[in-house]
């Protein structure tokens, strides 16, 4: 059974600044979920509650409905694999052996590493299209190349829940998508439910099964791209005009920002000198 992962009027914070407000939220399982929201609305801070490594002060994390706080770690490591925005790998760590550090939850003193291992790591090399890149440093990478990797560790970890914080920051559009393709066939192929914080509001609207916006610390709104995204809370959450297209590609709602500069005229072919 895929397992269950909500929050429960939970309340966070630094000091006596409040990030998170009383929130609740349940996350549906099997499916990719993105959380939206201008800077600063506690969207990382929501995903960082939700993978344990920061407690609310009031409310309750509950991973199948018991709370999270009492869980072991080792326990938890087993369901949910988090990813953060920018984690570092020591100098000289090849692929392998960073997506090796995946199955550490899976191994004791009594069961150290086995052929079950070395077949997860090499499963999740392959299915992230990395294979050939096992013996390279992660550090000669490329951006998108290190995100698979990155993701590659996650998948070897086994959890039915990956978090992902911004998975494409620093990408490029390619690459950024390239990223993106891989989180959405490991959610419908292999059934994982992928909780994902993205800025990129197009591509949380063409990637997402649901979209979590945040305001201020609360839940402004949820549900389908298709449910959430219009003109009005564009403006009001985003402090954005924009207009609303549909996506070619996708048939999704498709953002486009007002802004200043308008239509310059027609497009004059470009011939070469």
């Amino acid at each position: 059974m895929t397992a269950q992962l909500s929050a429960r009027k939970i309340t966070l914070g630094y000091g006596d600044h409040i990030v998170l407000d009383k929130l609740s939220l349940d996350v549906p399982p099997g499916q990719v979920t993105t959380i939206i929201g201008p800077n600063g609305c506690g969207k990382s801070t929501l995903l960082r509650a939700l993978g344990r490594l920061l407690t609310p002060s009031s409310g309750r994390i509950l991973l199948n409905d018991k709370p999270i706080a009492g869980l072991r770690p080792r326990d938890v490591a087993r369901t949910i694999a988090m990813l953060p925005q920018t984690p570092i790998a020591s100098d000289g760590l090849t692929v392998a052996d960073l997506v090796a550090r995946g199955r550490h939850p899976h191994q004791s003193w009594l069961r150290q590493w086995s052929a079950d291992d070395r077949a997860e790591v090499a499963a999740a090399l392959t299915r992230t299209g990395i294979a050939e890149l096992a013996d390279r440093p992660v550090e000669q990478l490329s951006g998108g190349q290190r995100q698979r990797a990155w993701i590659s560790m996650a998948l070897a970890q086994g959890t039915d829940i990956l978090l992902l914080d911004e998975p494409t920051t620093y990408l490029d559009l390619a690459h950024a998508v390239e990223v993106l393709d891989l989180v959405d066939n490991l959610s419908a192929e292999l059934g994982r439910t992928v909780v994902m914080v993205l800025h990129d509001l197009n591509l949380a609207v063409r990637y997402s099964d649901r979209l979590v916006v945040m305001a201020e610390g609360r839940i402004a709104a949820s549900g389908t791209p298709q449910e959430v995204i219009d003109v009005d809370l564009l403006r009001t959450v985003f402090h954005l005009d924009a207009q609303l297209i549909e996506d070619p590609v996708s048939g999704r709602p498709l953002i486009v920002p007002v802004g200043r500069r308008r239509a310059l005229g027609p497009i004059s072919p470009v011939t070469a000198s």
